[in-house]
């Protein structure tokens, strides 16, 4: 008996552009990968490092000069109090009131600022929780997280003091319980 051996095509591959492309893309992803777990790691922003520029955009009636958005570089030569919050945090409650009168301690001046920025929140709820605490220096939502993503925030409330030349000075990780301990954190950088 005879067999017919029957011999199948030769397999061919991926042609060599999409080789490229894949591996490419894989290049891509995984170095992706490496600087967002590189960021993380990092931990949040430390004292001494400049501050790059963002925006803010603020709620209605918490507005800066009639300023509907503001810049970091809008505050150069004044001395920034950048407070992370959400109405559904309890211990950011616990500090409400101790900012707000370190804002009225400090409006008049002119050369210290408070900026609000609600993280992870409802608009609704944000406002709520404004009008409760009486909170009156300018506010506004940390639109897709942008602004804490560049703290690398790792939960509120955390605050940040930033000199009057951009350069962040202090950091408060949790609620302030004084008045005094946000007073002598601002009387310091003023005296630089």
């Amino acid at each position: 008996m005879t067999e017919e051996i029957k011999t199948l095509p030769p397999k061919r591959g991926a042609p060599l552009w999409a080789q490229i492309l894949t591996l490419a893309g894989l290049i891509a992803l995984l170095t992706m990968v490496w600087l967002i777990l590189g960021k993380r790691q990092q931990g949040s922003v430390q004292p001494g490092e400049v501050i790059p520029d963002f925006s803010l955009t603020l709620f209605k009636d918490y507005q800066y000069n009639e300023q509907t958005q503001v810049s970091l570089s809008d505050f150069a030569g004044k001395v920034v109090v950048l407070n992370f919050w959400a109405s559904w945090c309890k211990p950011c409650e616990q500090e409400a009131a101790e900012l707000e009168a370190a804002w009225k301690f400090y409006e008049a001046r002119g050369d210290v600022i408070f900026l609000g920025i609600d993280y992870v929140d409802t608009e609704p709820e944000a406002l709520l929780y404004l009008k409760k605490f009486g909170i009156t220096y300018p506010n506004g939502p940390d639109l897709r997280t942008k602004i804490s993503q560049m703290f690398r925030i790792r939960g509120v409330p955390e605050t940040y003091f930033i000199n009057r030349s951009g350069v962040l000075r202090y950091v408060q990780v949790g609620p302030f319980t004084t008045l005094q301990q946000i007073q002598s954190i601002v009387d310091s950088i003023l005296a630089e």
